[in-house]
């Protein structure tokens, strides 16, 4: 019918806006790349422009797809409100949740719009913490759902309480700074850290000293948005997940080779005994809005 979007279509152009291409967002469609790339074709004849941009490192949305995934994810958000209203779920209430700052830094401010949006009775109120903290207080803490950042490569011993996890990700790390960043071609490497407190500040310093690279710490920020400027003021490099990544850095390359880092995963920590049902509909809720 003319003058009518199409749900499924909107949805992909969501998609490929998060993800960055086709090829990712394929998966989390549950499509092929080339079926996703037929979607953005309908839609595209629907509207009568171009909506996605395709290049080398992936695609972006045209001014035009811009301001039609704003109103996609307005309707998709209307959509999935109308379907839980209809087999009368309405999940209302206070939820406490703990995240580490690493998680999807410039993403998570939109993902908690789409929750509000979906759900008007449902008050969440997030905090920042570390990782460390999350997982220790994640049985008695002042927060109701955590989550959290593990560095992988070692075999963690397996527990019940690990199988109970929710992984919502994994990602890279990387060794990265500004791009105008100049890296000295001999002498200690400049860093960009966060405290002591941080278990990845831990890894960096103690994976270069296993390697021999001398250092210094250039500068210490006390959240990631700290570091992101430190990183925009040009003040060293340091090592960032992927999704965590300003988009002025880009991984380091040239003269000076710093050592491999491991994966890092992201997790929902294990649900407490005996927590109210609210929380652990929201917890399932969360990990379909955050995966």
């Amino acid at each position: 019918m003319r003058g009518l979007f199409d749900l499924d279509l909107l949805n992909a152009l969501v998609a490929i806006d998060e993800t960055g291409s086709l090829s990712a967002a394929a998966p989390r469609l549950f499509r092929s790349q080339s079926a996703v790339s037929e979607q953005v074709r309908k839609l595209e004849a629907t509207c009568g422009l171009p909506l996605v941009s395709r290049g080398k490192t992936g695609a972006s949305l045209t001014p035009a797809g811009q301001r039609l995934v704003a109103h996609a994810r307005d309707l998709l958000a209307m959509s999935r409100a109308a379907y839980r209203d209809m087999q009368g779920a309405q999940l209302a209430g206070d939820i406490r949740i703990a995240i580490t700052d690493y998680f999807r830094p410039r993403a998570l401010p939109a993902i908690l719009r789409r929750v509000r949006d979906q759900f008007p009775k449902l008050r969440l109120h997030v905090s920042i913490r570390r990782s460390a903290a999350i997982e220790d207080e994640a049985n008695e803490g002042d927060f109701d759902i955590g989550l959290s950042m593990t560095v992988l490569g070692k075999r963690r011993a397996k527990s019940s309480a690990a199988g109970r996890r929710i992984v919502l990700r994994r990602e890279a790390l990387a060794w990265v700074a500004d791009k105008s960043f100049a890296m000295p071609e001999s002498g200690p490497a400049p860093l960009v850290v966060l405290p002591e407190t941080c278990s990845l500040r831990r890894l960096m310093l103690k994976t270069l000293d296993a390697h021999g690279v001398p250092y210094t710490i250039a500068h210490s920020a006390s959240g990631v948005g700290g570091l992101h400027l430190a990183l925009a003021a040009g003040l060293g490099v340091t090592c960032l997940n992927s999704s965590a990544l300003p988009e002025a850095a880009a991984p380091i390359a040239g003269v000076r080779k710093l050592p491999a880092m491991p994966e890092v995963e992201f997790c929902l920590v294990p649900a407490r005994a005996g927590e109210p049902p609210i929380v652990a509909a929201v917890r399932s809720m969360l990990a379909e809005q955050l995966g």
